[in-house]
């Protein structure tokens, strides 16, 4: 099975390039715990999407920890990596946004594979749900969504962005994207649409479970969407609304696979501190082995 870790962001909003931070007891960084995970589980695939400046860093960092059995790709997400034929006349520097960077590694996949963000944790049981989903479902219209409940993804540092799920009976409905959530007391709320939202809402933290076809329908929504972005130098083609587009059009079913998984991340700077904490005391009751990595 394939897992492929997003990590081309910029860390605009946590002051550095967050998922190369070391958080871990041995200064591992925070991806490092989903990969552990998701070889556990079974995965034996590691593609990753990062900037070039990344590239050979990353591979060089993974590949002298990770046993060989396990194989790593890095693939760049470049501007003028587009569809065949298509042309997109700018200077743009920006990447075209996280449905992109999944179409970016399209030589690199060719079964089933599972997507997540590199400055995300997301727990073990998470794999392992994931996994057995990719293994039992014979499909290949039916997808997943591996789902956290909204209050467990909350930061105290600042705002939030985050898909809040419809769902029923387990199939995912639709997505709607909140961009500026906070807790403000009891309340917690989209200072951006203004709608309360409930505490126990599930919410999509971009752990995707797809198949390979999804690598064609990303094709054919890049060329949809690239000529009707409203600023070719600044709008982001996204991966959730790729997703809806399939499932709006009955091109594709979503299953909302339950985590139960404590999630955390790091969007800000002082979320560093409890996502240090956190890895320390799973290290610590072993829950991880100390190194992480035996190379």
């Amino acid at each position: 099975m394939v897992l492929l870790i997003m990590a081309a962001g910029s860390g605009s909003r946590y002051g550095k390039l967050k998922q190369f931070d070391e958080l871990g007891p041995r200064n591992e960084f925070l991806m490092e715990f989903s990969i552990y995970d998701a070889i556990q589980s079974g995965f034996n695939h590691i593609v990753l999407i990062t900037k070039k400046e990344n590239k050979d860093f990353l591979f060089e960092y993974l590949r002298a920890k990770i046993d060989n059995s396990i194989k790593i790709d890095v693939v760049v997400q470049e501007t003028h990596n587009l569809p065949k034929g298509m042309i997109a006349n700018t200077k743009r520097e920006k990447p075209w946004g996280t449905a992109h960077a999944v179409w970016c590694a399209k030589d690199y996949i060719s079964t089933d594979f599972a997507i997540i963000n590199a400055d995300d944790y997301y727990g073990s049981e998470a794999f392992k749900n994931a996994a057995k989903f990719l293994k039992n479902s014979v499909d290949q219209n039916n997808y997943g969504l591996v789902s956290y409940k909204l209050k467990n993804t909350l930061s105290k540092f600042g705002s939030v962005s985050r898909g809040v799920c419809k769902v029923s009976n387990g199939k995912l409905i639709s997505i709607n994207e909140h961009l500026k959530i906070q807790e403000s007391g009891e309340i917690i709320k989209d200072y951006d649409s203004g709608n309360i939202l409930s505490e126990n809402d599930f919410v999509s933290m971009n752990f995707w479970l797809c198949r390979a076809n999804f690598l064609n329908h990303l094709e054919n929504y890049i060329r949809e969407e690239m000529e009707n972005l409203n600023d070719i130098v600044k709008s982001e083609i996204y991966l959730p609304f790729a997703a809806q587009k399939l499932l709006s059009e009955e091109i594709i079913t979503i299953d909302v696979v339950d985590s139960n998984s404590e999630w955390f991340g790091i969007t800000y700077k002082e979320d560093k501190e409890n996502s240090v904490e956190k890895l320390k005391l799973y290290s610590e009751n072993g829950i991880y082995p100390t190194p992480l990595w035996n190379n």
